[in-house]
């Protein structure tokens, strides 16, 4: 079973650390598997812009440079941790309402897709460019940004457009995603250290990039486990490992 983390942020939209202080965390800690995931954000909406203007979102003109580093960082995970960094980014739609806002990652992307336009289009353009897309924490309900309804409330809707549904995100669990006849994972939605420990996905697969995104789109084999800190902090068990860590027991995709 390899550890993955499928909603990573970096410092290239709100995360705050550098892609490469965030594969030192995640290599230390014996992650297998890692998406980095930044914001692209849409540029229609005065929310939107606003988060433009504030440095919140990658660009087109900056997706080169982000795709660039990614693969240098992926290069140099698998040689010193032997984790895998797949690239991506979460399609993000923020309105006045939970009920108007919508995330979606999209793993394995190669080219920028734009979030602009209703969400439904953002999904077909990251499925045309064969992304796996993901609905990010799609029944959430503990604040403003992480309020994005949008999506749960069509899922009979758009559930055509989307690979994947986070069941778990973070510390939470979504139970009505739980029942309902999709296929989930669970991430950390990682901005910062203390995200590190989290809901985590469980995937049965070789560790190539290319059996993980297949596993991926699959639906299959793949499981849920949480991640918990060390019962004891000191500086030289600050990221203490998956095996140290008492787990739940892995939930698998039917």
């Amino acid at each position: 079973m390899l550890l993955c983390d499928f909603h990573v942020h970096s410092s290239w939209s709100d995360g705050k650390l550098a892609i490469p202080d965030v594969v030192d965390l995640f290599g230390r800690s014996h992650h297998d598997v890692i998406a980095i995931t930044d914001h692209v954000v849409n540029t229609d909406t005065v929310v939107g812009k606003a988060a433009h203007k504030m440095g919140l979102s990658l660009t087109r003109e900056r997706f080169g440079a982000y795709l660039a580093e990614i693969e240098s960082e992926a290069r140099r995970a698998w040689d010193e941790y032997r984790m895998i960094v797949l690239p991506g980014v979460e399609l993000t739609r923020n309105a006045a309402t939970g009920n108007k806002s919508a995330h979606a990652l999209a793993l394995g992307i190669r080219g920028f897709v734009s979030a602009d336009g209703p969400m439904e289009d953002a999904l077909t353009r990251a499925r045309e460019a064969g992304a796996i897309t993901v609905a990010c924490h799609p029944n959430e309900q503990s604040g403003w940004f992480e309020n994005t309804l949008y999506l749960w409330k069509r899922r009979n809707e758009v559930s055509r457009l989307l690979d994947l549904w986070e069941v778990a995100c973070r510390w939470d669990l979504f139970p009505q995603v739980a029942k309902a006849p999709f296929n989930i994972i669970g991430n950390s939605d990682f901005h910062r250290p203390a995200h590190l420990y989290a809901w985590k996905t469980l995937a049965d697969c070789e560790k190539s990039p290319v059996a993980v995104l297949r596993t991926l789109r699959r639906g299959s084999d793949l499981g849920l486990t949480r991640l918990y800190p060390p019962p004891v902090s000191t500086p030289e068990r600050e990221v203490s490992g998956f095996n140290a860590c008492p787990c739940l027991p892995a939930l698998s995709n039917a």
